[in-house]
């Protein structure tokens, strides 16, 4: 059914609020039903499993580390992705992290050779959308922002990704995920992938 011969590995990134769990999900539902081996590895989470066996309590104080200990731990949550075999390999995480430092980037070169993918997608939003969303948002702690916070995110995602495919040689693909219209934003995604209509 399909003619994938090793595992294609695929870079999602998007900002809090542009809906990028809620896309991924429906990525996998399509994929599954052409009967493709899928699976999804949440960056951070891989990285919050290493950082709790070194006393961080909460994930979203990752962002509070040493940029030498998130290298640490992104290096690590690199490598257990790489060992996955399935036909599609998909990384949610984001283009970039705001530390104390600046922005400190999501996807640096040495995580970029570790995992070696195939493709990157950025799933994006109305910038007044995210906002909406991350205030309705109860089950993460957001920091407060502005919508021109939000725009200069989006700008900072978008050069960050650019940067990483020209490292790469992999196509990049920006996909929006407009209110209502996540069938949409998901095929958009499956269609990045190779995985047309019939396919």
């Amino acid at each position: 059914m399909h003619y994938l011969a090793e595992s294609n590995r695929v870079i999602i990134v998007g900002i809090p609020g542009v809906g990028k769990t809620t896309v991924v999900s429906r990525v996998v539902e399509l994929l599954k039903e052409k009967n493709v081996k899928v699976s999804v590895s949440i960056f951070g989470t891989v990285m919050f499993n290493e950082a709790k066996k070194k006393g961080v309590q909460n994930r979203d104080d990752l962002r509070k580390l040493s940029v030498k200990e998130q290298r640490e731990l992104q290096s690590m949550a690199a490598r257990t992705i790489a060992s996955i075999s399935d036909d599609v390999v998909i990384v949610d995480t984001h283009a970039f992290i705001s530390t104390q430092e600046g922005f400190y980037p999501g996807l640096p070169n040495h995580v970029l050779e570790i995992l070696n993918p195939d493709s990157f997608i950025m799933i994006s939003a109305r910038p007044e959308e995210i906002y909406n969303r991350r205030m309705t948002d109860t089950s993460r702690t957001r920091d407060i922002v502005s919508i021109d916070t939000i725009k200069k995110e989006l700008d900072v995602t978008s050069a960050m990704l650019s940067t990483c495919s020209i490292l790469c040689g992999s196509p990049i693909k920006m996909v929006l995920n407009t209110e209502g219209k996540v069938d949409e934003a998901a095929k958009g995604i499956l269609s990045a992938m190779g995985f047309n209509n019939g396919t």
